[in-house]
């Protein structure tokens, strides 16, 4: 019974007697460039395309998405920003930084790989990652998407507007149009999103919910 009540009082204290709290693993960055021009910052759920190179502590680089130069961007990643996607030395490493701008992040295992590693990263590795923000896009759970999506402002979403957004991001992407497909998906997003079955998604709905769109 003892153990469990110092382990209690150590936690609910953070004593320096009883060990207290280890500080939190941070990220140290370096801006490399930043462009003169910033139309906006990225932010947590946001959509980011970016080039990255890693390197170990020796300098070994293990990743450089730009080997190839005849690719171009198409080896460039897209991820959402804060939802874990990455490691999260990017998510907290990757905030309110430029579409053209370049950050040298060193991340410690903590915040990278941890303990165990991957197939190509040992246990227990610092990473340094030099990454260029290509460009920013609103993020699907963002407000502006809302406003994009809602066609007639009255701050609630029908099928058609949603089947209306998918249609016009896949012809955005170069994919033909589906409307089977855009069918199902809104109907399966209508059965998990709409709530209160009114047939609409609410801008509440929309922004705390986050499984689809």
């Amino acid at each position: 019974m003892l153990l469990p009540v110092l382990s209690w009082f150590c936690s609910a204290l953070l004593s320096a007697v009883c060990g207290g709290a280890l500080p939190e693993a941070e990220v140290k960055i370096e801006v490399l460039h930043k462009p003169f021009l910033c139309h906006r910052k990225s932010k947590y759920g946001d959509i980011l395309l970016v080039h990255h190179q890693g390197y170990f502590e020796n300098g070994t680089m293990f990743h450089d998405s730009r080997a190839d130069p005849a690719e171009g961007d198409r080896l460039a990643m897209w991820f959402t920003l804060g939802i874990r996607e990455v490691i999260k030395g990017w998510d907290k490493g990757l905030q309110n930084m430029c579409a053209g701008e370049k950050r040298k992040l060193i991340v410690p295992p903590a915040l990278a790989y941890g303990k165990e590693g991957t197939v190509k990263i040992p246990p227990e590795s610092t990473l340094t990652f030099i990454i260029e923000v290509l460009e920013i896009r609103n993020g699907p759970r963002s407000h502006e998407s809302f406003q994009e999506m809602d066609l007639n402002d009255d701050w609630k979403l029908s099928k058609s507007e949603v089947k209306q957004y998918f249609r016009k991001e896949f012809e955005h992407h170069g994919y033909p149009p589906n409307d089977t497909l855009h069918e199902n998906m809104v109907q399966d997003i209508f059965a998990k999103e709409d709530e209160n079955k009114d047939g609409f998604i609410s801008a509440r709905e929309f922004t705390y919910k986050h499984d689809e769109l």
